[in-house]
């Protein structure tokens, strides 16, 4: 979770993020033992909240993206974040999600669809 944390520190979004706005990272993380996702929300008044994910199973990289986003819109949502602006440093996962790329894996296709 460290690391989600520092990155968010690089990658703030500064020049068109409103007050009205919460921010949400995401990323997959490696976790001694097994795998995981990070997530750090950040809050309209720029509260931090970080999240760890413990994965239950051996994921993929891109699969362990889409368990960081889709668990970091879920608590998002649990939250009441009604407007959210959302960074990751997937290529694939956020080009399957804006429709710049296809999904021809059928599980990265499931996990596209839960997103959106």
């Amino acid at each position: 979770m460290d690391f989600v944390t520092k990155w968010t520190e690089v990658q703030l979004l500064t020049s068109n993020v409103t007050h009205e706005y919460s921010i949400m990272y995401f990323d997959r993380s490696v976790m001694a033992p097994g795998s995981g996702a990070g997530v750090v929300l950040i809050s309209p008044d720029g509260s931090r909240l970080p999240y760890t994910i413990r994965l239950h199973f051996l994921p993929s990289n891109n699969t362990a993206e889409y368990e960081a986003l889709i668990n970091g819109l879920r608590i998002a949502i649990e939250l009441g974040a009604t407007r959210l602006y959302v960074c990751g440093d997937s290529e694939l996962v956020v080009d399957q999600v804006l429709k710049e790329s296809s999904c021809k894996n059928p599980l990265m296709a499931t996990y596209c669809q839960e997103v959106r």
